[in-house]
């Protein structure tokens, strides 16, 4: 995806509630952080490092990297 390119926030703002909205608990609280199933998926399919660690974050594969940028500009880019 080249720097050019205008993304939707709101779009990508919904993304994220759709997402936060899986980790529902005590009537109304959500979790920021996605759940496992989600990124042990993400694993499997080899896009990013093992989420099953101390650490905060995850790497991206390159395959996962490519694939983040194309469903980027395919779901998210700005109607012009």
């Amino acid at each position: 995806m080249s720097d050019q390119t205008e993304l939707d926030e709101d779009l990508l703002a919904e993304a994220a509630l759709a997402l936060m909205s899986l980790t529902q608990h005590d009537g109304d609280r959500v979790w920021k952080q996605y759940p496992w199933h989600i990124t042990d998926r993400l694993h499997e399919k080899g896009y990013i490092s093992d989420p099953k660690s101390k650490a905060k974050s995850v790497q991206l594969t390159g395959e996962g990297e490519a694939h983040a940028k194309r469903i980027l500009r395919e779901q998210f880019a700005q109607n012009e």
